[in-house]
């Protein structure tokens, strides 16, 4: 699930590699890439349904979306991107969403450290092949608000709800953006999604008994399933890979607080 640079730049001109650059704004990509990387624009991968941003799209559209990227069944997939690898985990979760990440990586650090540790770019922009996607969609990793809703009655039910937003939107010191109330979903324990990294430089991880200290923190506990969430499920993909890379049954609730602070259901300061 992740890999570092020195393996990327080992592997980099593997016959099945398919490198993709996850991205807000096409000038991340344009002014320097990881070479042959093939770009996918956030907002393709995304979609508004019922006034909810960040919502997935079709699963024959996100086919299309990635196939058209080069990426077909027995490709070996890494993800790199914007903010600090936010719209990578993003897309990680799609991918798992359309059951095709048994050869999908995070690039640990991702183009940051690339950078740092000044290896090549490109700006060419590669020819793609257009892949063929075979799709066994997992639509159980996605959380309903009704689910939502029954998981926020209680600490002792099979789940821990975690939100991935900073501590002052969970705790309503400060209102998340475009949000109409303060403060979190009942129950849910809040971990940046930020304090998984080593600093803000370089998006590295963790070590792993860091990284299993703060989800033990926040209430992780065998037999517990881990619920993601954060404003609208970009911040909680990012949680989402690490609970999942960390060995836990993961689900995100998509629709997230953006979603429940809009319905009558209970918040918690």
């Amino acid at each position: 699930m992740l890999v570092n640079t020195d393996w990327l730049a080992t592997h980099l001109h593997d016959p099945n590699l398919i490198v993709v650059c996850i991205v807000d704004d096409e000038r991340f990509y344009l002014s320097g890439h990881i070479p042959g990387a093939r770009m996918i624009r956030l907002s393709d991968i995304v979609t508004t349904r019922d006034g909810v941003p960040n919502e997935l799209p079709s699963v024959s559209h996100l086919r299309s979306v990635f196939e058209k990227a080069g990426v077909s069944n027995d490709s070996r997939i890494v993800l790199y991107g914007e903010r600090s690898g936010m719209p990578a985990a993003r897309a990680y979760f799609t991918l798992d969403y359309l059951g095709i990440t048994d050869r999908t990586s995070l690039l640990d650090g991702g183009m940051e450290k690339w950078r740092a540790e000044e290896r090549q770019e490109s700006t060419a922009t590669p020819p793609v092949r257009v892949g063929k996607l075979e799709i066994r969609a997992h639509p159980e990793i996605v959380v309903s608000l009704a689910k939502m809703a029954e998981y926020s009655r209680s600490t002792e039910g099979p789940a821990i709800l975690i939100d991935s937003r900073p501590k002052a939107e969970y705790t309503g010191e400060k209102l998340s953006e475009d949000v109409p109330q303060r403060g979190h979903i009942p129950h849910a324990a809040g971990l940046y999604w930020r304090n998984l990294l080593r600093d803000d430089s370089i998006p590295e991880l963790k070590s792993a008994t860091e990284l299993q200290e703060l989800f033990h923190a926040a209430g992780a506990a065998p037999g517990k399933e881990i619920i993601t969430y954060c404003r609208t499920g970009m911040q909680s993909s990012f949680s989402y890979f690490v609970a999942k890379y960390l060995g836990y049954r993961v689900r995100m609730y998509d629709g997230s607080f953006y979603e429940w602070s809009r319905s009558s259901l209970p918040i918690e300061p």
